[in-house]
């Protein structure tokens, strides 16, 4: 009997220790699909460099700035500042050295006119070197006028805007309430330390900067009140969706009276009819399809160094390690948008992302304990482009009857002329106060007539079933480039908001 036990003891952990192997195996990119299945083929286009740590460092990374001088500057969650050299070349060698220390959680750091401003979970603090020895050696309070008072309270900051604003979104007490003063808020700091309420109803914030547009945006995780992860605008006077943080109004009148409570289990298109500062989701990341915490993300303003999406947005993810694109329009004055796969099979769960003065993406992060797909604890890694150019859906806009696409290569015209070519969905997520929401309320568009312009970059879409309020998604598998390939992802996902009368300001 005992013999029997020892040998079942044995081939459980056996089995064990070989599903542990073989996800492992996954997470390291080793068996492929996990994600899109697609990172085989992502790598002739975006290489993954590993930007060597020291053993002895550490390194969580969750804020990145480029100095003047070149080098990189990294935030770090376990409250440090790093000056990096050598991060940027083709076989990084990197040096880094130590700025300061002792702070707490930097989730937002900028450099501007000889000083760090950097948010921590309890201020912004403005950190310089005066004696001009490479390390800090004064750090003054800007502002401290939120409250804290537990762990999961974090606070994710802006660079300095053009006026050298910080922008700082709130995370609510322990994801769910608002314990202390604004909590749930996004705070705009001045430099002098003025301190002016955005907006309410916010969950759990990950990134936080502008948009293509240069407009304030923040990157929101699912949960309650909030169905998938969005992108939003930081609307003035708005309210980001979750009313946990109403209590905070009776500390000011900065952003007028406090709005009308939504109703749970109803939808966000029916409920913005009811409380006028309701500020929709610009752009919804499915659930799992597309990331399940999206994070950091940053503008490419590299004039074509990375590839053919010049100004379009880059967001990481923390839980799937991976990172998207964005683009965002505005239409009958909302914003919306649609995101697209981009590039998996990153090693750790990304918080920051920063692009290099080469033209490169640099990513890190970490996975603070929590479960994500990459396999490391820590890393910094850069994307940098191959230079060979991959056949994607470039961008996706909104048109009064249906929407435009366009591509990085000409599409095959015979084929993109198939209305059976495009296969469309759509649906939106129950608006309530229980965590996330599944997708409802399916329908499915018809594309009745696909015009191809002349040189093959840009596809009209007539669609018969727009849904005002309903993420779109499209299926274009069957497409080919005019040189017969496929797209290296032939998914993508609109959130249509509004319905153009006419042609959208872009």
């Amino acid at each position: 009997m005992v013999s029997r036990m020892r040998i079942g003891l044995v081939v459980l952990l056996v089995s064990v220790l070989s599903l542990w192997a073989a996800e492992r195996r996954g997470a390291r990119g080793e068996t492929l699909g996990e994600a899109w299945g697609t990172a085989e083929r992502e790598e002739a286009y975006y290489r993954i460099v590993d930007v060597p740590i020291p053993e002895e460092l550490s390194l969580e990374c969750g804020s990145f700035d480029i100095l003047p001088d070149g080098r990189l500057a990294i935030g770090t969650r376990r409250g440090e500042i790093w000056l990096v050299e050598g991060a940027f070349t083709q076989y990084p060698q990197p040096e880094f050295h130590s700025f300061a220390s002792g702070l707490d959680e930097v989730l937002g750091l900028g450099y501007r006119d000889g000083s760090f401003w950097i948010t921590q979970q309890t201020e912004v603090t403005r950190v310089t070197d005066r004696d001009g020895d490479d390390r800090a050696d004064a750090f003054e309070t800007i502002s401290d006028a939120w409250g804290f008072n537990h762990y999961h309270e974090f606070a994710f900051g802006s660079k300095p805007d053009a006026e050298g604003n910080v922008w700082v979104a709130l995370c609510l007490s322990e994801s769910y309430n608002s314990k202390v003063p604004f909590r749930g808020w996004c705070l705009k700091v001045t430099p002098d330390g003025e301190t002016l309420p955005v907006c309410s109803g916010i969950r759990s914030p990950c990134g936080i900067g502008p948009n293509e547009h240069g407009v304030m945006f923040y990157a929101e995780s699912q949960g309650p009140w909030n169905g998938s992860c969005s992108l939003k605008v930081l609307a003035q006077d708005g309210f980001m969706g979750h009313p946990v943080s109403y209590n905070w109004y009776d500390l000011t009148d900065a952003l007028g009276p406090k709005p009308a409570e939504p109703q749970s289990r109803s939808r966000l298109a029916v409920e913005r009819e009811r409380v006028p500062q309701l500020v929709p989701y610009a752009v919804v990341f499915p659930y799992i399809r597309m990331g399940r915490s999206i994070s950091g993300f940053q503008v490419d303003r590299t004039g074509g160094r990375f590839g053919p999406f010049s100004d379009q947005m880059f967001i990481g993810d923390f839980s799937l390690s991976v990172v998207m694109r964005a683009t965002t329009e505005q239409v009958n004055g909302v914003w919306q948008g649609a995101c697209y796969p981009f590039r998996e099979g990153l090693a750790t769960g990304l918080l920051a992302c920063q692009f290099t003065p080469e033209g490169d993406l640099l990513l890190g992060g970490t996975n603070r304990g929590w479960p994500v797909r990459g396999p490391e604890a820590f890393s910094l890694q850069r994307l940098d482009w191959t230079g060979k150019m991959p056949f994607e859906i470039l961008e996706i806009t909104a048109a009064p009857d249906g929407f435009e696409l366009s591509f990085t290569l000409p599409v095959d015209s015979a084929v993109a002329a198939r209305p059976d070519t495009w296969t469309l969905g759509s649906f939106t997520h129950v608006y309530q106060q229980g965590y996330g929401s599944p997708e409802v309320d399916r329908t499915v568009p018809v594309v009745t007539e696909a015009v191809v312009s002349e040189d093959g970059l840009r596809v009209h879409l007539a669609v018969d079933g727009l849904v005002k309020g309903h993420v779109h998604e499209f299926d274009a598998s069957p497409l080919r480039s005019a040189t017969g390939e496929a797209l290296l992802h032939a998914n993508a996902y609109y959130t249509l908001n509004e319905i153009p009368v006419a042609a959208p300001t872009r």
